[in-house]
């Protein structure tokens, strides 16, 4: 069985030591959808929410939630990043965020790019929800990890439905 490393030998919480670990090159891209109504998905197309560019100040939003991603999640290291992106892409049912997060640092940046697509969702969600309430913030999840002794990871099919 894997030992937990955020666990000690009492069970409770610590956050990891990783002044052992190597600098290295670290990479996370994780994506999250939200679902909405073709009413709200014309509105954003035609630039005509009630408080402005949903897509804009989701990239925003995101790229300043993965800067905060020690403070939201406590046992997480504060890191320098080095490269922050979000991109939003209005599609059939909704909108589809894509963050990438790149490092050099001791640990990774998996949590920073998850927090950075969970809030640029919420961001979206409260832009939109005068227009509809029933939107579903979905498939929050980890695409790409790159980088540290655990090695790399890739999805083996994003929620686009490719490669």
């Amino acid at each position: 069985m894997t030992k937990l490393t955020h666990i000690d030998e009492q069970g409770r919480a610590k956050m990891v030591d990783t002044t052992e670990k190597s600098v290295t090159e670290r990479r996370a891209i994780a994506s999250a959808r939200v679902l909405m109504s073709a009413r709200t998905m014309s509105a954003i197309r035609n630039h005509t929410t009630p408080k402005g560019d949903p897509l804009g100040t989701a990239r925003l939003a995101g790229i300043m939630a993965a800067k905060r991603t020690h403070d939201l999640i406590p046992l997480c290291h504060p890191l320098p990043l080095t490269h922050i992106d979000v991109r939003a892409d209005l599609q059939e049912t909704g909108v589809y965020l894509e963050s990438e997060v790149t490092t050099r640092a001791q640990t990774g940046v998996e949590m920073e790019a998850l927090t950075a697509v969970s809030i640029a969702a919420l961001t979206v969600y409260d832009m939109c929800k005068a227009l509809d309430k029933r939107m579903t913030i979905t498939d929050v999840r980890l695409e790409v990890k790159t980088g540290g002794k655990s090695g790399d990871y890739q999805r083996e099919t994003n929620t686009k439905g490719t490669s």
